[in-house]
Order: C-alpha cells, then sequence, then structure tokens
C-alpha cells in the first residue's frame, strides 16, 4: 500500500510540474502542439482578403488562413460596414503557421509580392482605408522582422515608387463571415473574373515581374 500511494504521490507531483512548467491548465499550452513546437499567428492587410488567402494557403508549414477584419475600432464588424468605411478596419488574414516548418521571415516576402506597397488606402480596384496595405505585428519579434524587410525593400525594390505599407501592432481580429472564407475554392470563376477585372495581377507583374504572386 505504502509503494502504490507514494507512485501516485509522484505521478501526481510530475502532473503539476508540467503545468506550471508550461505556464497553463494542461501539459500543453493553449497554442503549443504535442511535442513543444508552438503555432503562431501572422496578420497581413492587402486589399480584398478574398485574394490574400490563396499564396499563404498553398505555402508548407501553414496550418490555416482565415479571412477578417482588424486594426479597428468597431467591434464585431460585418463585412458591410468594413466595406463602407468608417470602422477603421482592413480587410485582413490571419494566417496560423508552425515556425518549425515556415519562417515568418518567408511569410513576409510573400506579402511583399502579393500587394501594391506604393499606393495609401487603395489596392488595385478597391479605395478608401480598409483596403490598405498593413503588417500587424504580433511581438517584437515580428516587428523588427517587417520593419528590416520593408527596410531592405525600400533599399532593393524593382520600382522607384517609396513603399508606404504600415506596420503595426496587432489587435483584435474578427473572422469575416463564412461565405467570404476560402472564396477563391469555393467561386473559382468569380474569383479569377474578380483578380482580373480589378488589375490585381496587371499590377503585380508590373511592380514584381517573375517573383509576382498569383
Amino acid at each position: 500500500m505504502t509503494k502504490t500511494f507514494g507512485s501516485r504521490v509522484t505521478l501526481c507531483l510530475f502532473f503539476l510540474w508540467g503545468m506550471l512548467a508550461t505556464g497553463s491548465g494542461g501539459v500543453w499550452g493553449a497554442d503549443q502542439k504535442p511535442g513543444g513546437r508552438t503555432l503562431e499567428k501572422a496578420t497581413f492587410a492587402g486589399g480584398c482578403f478574398w485574394c490574400m488567402e490563396h499564396p499563404f494557403d498553398e505555402l508548407p508549414g501553414v496550418v490555416s488562413v482565415t479571412s477578417g477584419y482588424t486594426g479597428g475600432q468597431k467591434k464585431n464588424p460585418t463585412y458591410k460596414e468594413v466595406s463602407a468605411g468608417g470602422t477603421g478596419h482592413a480587410e485582413s488574414v490571419q494566417v496560423v503557421y508552425d515556425p518549425s516548418k515556415i519562417s515568418y521571415e518567408k511569410l513576409l516576402q510573400v506579402y511583399w509580392h502579393n500587394v501594391d506597397p506604393t499606393v495609401k488606402d487603395r489596392q488595385f480596384c478597391d479605395s478608401g482605408h480598409q483596403y490598405r496595405s498593413a503588417i500587424f505585428y504580433h511581438n517584437e519579434v515580428q516587428r523588427q522582422l517587417a520593419l528590416k524587410s520593408k527596410n531592405e525593400l525600400e533599399k532593393k525594390k524593382p520600382f522607384k515608387e517609396p513603399v508606404v505599407t504600415e506596420i503595426t501592432q496587432a489587435t483584435e481580429f474578427y473572422p469575416a463571415e463564412e461565405y467570404h472564407q476560402h472564396y477563391y475554392k469555393k467561386n473559382p470563376i468569380r474569383y479569377k473574373y474578380y483578380r482580373g477585372g480589378c488589375g490585381r495581377d496587371a499590377r503585380l507583374k508590373e511592380l514584381w515581374g517573375n517573383a509576382a504572386g498569383h
């Protein structure tokens, strides 16, 4: 009996140690996977969120991409409210990724090649503050990397215009309505027509050449 009781005490203490070590109510943290690997978030705005999902969705190491709204003051905004302007929010995408498989630097590279960083409060045919280009950093490391990538882009850019993309701290992200999620998969013909009609692909090719996103 004594041996059994001692074993149980040891197991309980080990379990409690694991909880304290992770700073959570379980052995693994809230945003950790078994094995101690942590998933991270990256948030970007680049005009219509339909067109920003596709390039990130295809990357190895990306777990999910969600269209939504962030950067403004209105709580739980709707698409109608955001697209009309006045909420302060930008159409955005939030990328959940495994940093052991893909780096934040790579995500930044993909981001730049899918936006026009030379215009303020507009992306292609969509105008307004809600369609601004912006990088919303979630921690100091992301902030430093975003600033570094912007500075490097300014030095090596293949175009003459200045880079005006915002780099600002991430605030609450509100997922968009379900019909907006993965629109390029649900409505491929309309999506392709929109991209072409909005001039996105033509402008990206003009800015980035063969490195342009899609």
